[in-house]
């Protein structure tokens, strides 16, 4: 067995709601699960200097200013030029980093990514992807949030990008690609899903016709694609629904000393069911189409997701996703 080759992801330290300890923490755990992972740390000098020293696989890299939450995506990015995302983006486009990822101001991470990396030749619009669980393996479904208004054209480039990722990443061979619509039949949903769904089955190969939201979990599609406003919502129904049911299911397995022994029994079945319905399995969803890595991460998350999103980073590079999306582009026609 040949050993996996050697990748560097720069990481935001101070992203998310709980920043730096939970980075940290998840930076450890993809270490040690990845002995081909380095990490350059993006961040105050006290937090990424200390951090780094022992570690051969981490390089301290010092950014004097933090973009918060809650700041303007663009203009943060103009005016803090030393952000931990502004020069995480910038070590990517310099070819000293194979990878970004911030737990942060999810607008500043793709704002700095777009203008920092590019794009790949012929996007229109870049787009969030996500993985999402399904009866069988898992889907992808972009956009989920960096483009609320879209037009037919950037669909049926969600759809070849989508493709890409489901190839590398993944392993799906010959994903299967839908339109999520409220109905099955072509004529079905709005102006744009109608004209959306003429442009894909001409161009987007794998394409599978319409599904609907119910379908999602069903596993009717490897890539699913909508614009970021509807994505969006599916998105955060179906991750806030799998943590009310896990927790339902939590609940019910410690409700009586019976079901605790139940719950003994069963404690191996449970937890592949909480794996596989946990958001943080993947951890952060790529912006697809800039001409490099960029992973963004929700801002709650904890160590468990950081440690995830440093792995999916890995195979991704490893995969060649951002040269699949190229490939995926020359075929569709762009």
């Amino acid at each position: 067995m040949t050993s996996a080759s050697l990748v560097t992801i720069a990481v935001d330290s101070m992203g998310g709601d709980h920043a730096p300890d939970v980075v940290l923490e998840g930076v450890i755990a993809a270490l040690a699960a990845d002995p081909a992972l380095r990490v350059m740390l993006v961040g105050p000098a006290d937090v990424v200097t200390s951090f780094a020293e022992g570690r051969e696989r981490v390089e301290a890299v010092v950014a004097t200013e933090v973009v918060g939450m809650d700041e303007h995506a663009t203009v943060a990015v103009r005016s803090k030029k030393d952000s931990s995302i502004a020069v995480g983006c910038r070590l990517v486009k310099e070819g000293r980093a194979d990878g970004f990822f911030s737990l942060g101001n999810s607008g500043a991470t793709m704002a700095a990514a777009t203008l920092m990396m590019g794009r790949v030749p012929g996007v229109l619009r870049p787009a969030i992807a996500a993985v999402l669980p399904t009866a069988g393996a898992p889907c992808v479904l972009l956009d989920v949030g960096a483009n609320a208004d879209c037009k037919p054209e950037h669909l049926a480039q969600f759809g070849a990008m989508g493709a890409a990722y489901a190839r590398s990443v993944l392993g799906v061979e010959s994903p299967r690609v839908a339109l999520l619509n409220i109905g099955e039949e072509p004529a079905k949903g709005s102006v744009l899903a109608q004209e959306a769904y003429v442009l894909m089955q001409d161009r987007v190969p794998g394409f599978v016709g319409n599904v609907e939201g119910r379908d999602i979990p069903a596993g009717a599609a490897d890539v699913i694609v909508t614009d970021g406003f509807t994505g969006n919502v599916a998105l955060k129904l179906m991750e806030g629904m799998s943590r009310h049911l896990l927790g339902e299911f939590k609940r019910a397995m410690t409700a009586s000393a019976v079901s605790k022994v139940a719950a003994a029994v069963l404690k191996p079945s449970l937890n592949g069911l909480r794996d596989k319905l946990d958001p943080d399995v993947h951890g952060a969803a790529p912006l697809l189409g800039v001409a490099g890595l960029a992973l963004i991460g929700h801002g709650s998350s904890g160590a468990r997701a950081v440690a995830s999103a440093l792995r999916v980073g890995a195979v991704a590079v490893r995969g060649g996703l951002v040269q699949r999306v190229a490939e995926s582009l020359g075929e569709l026609g762009a």
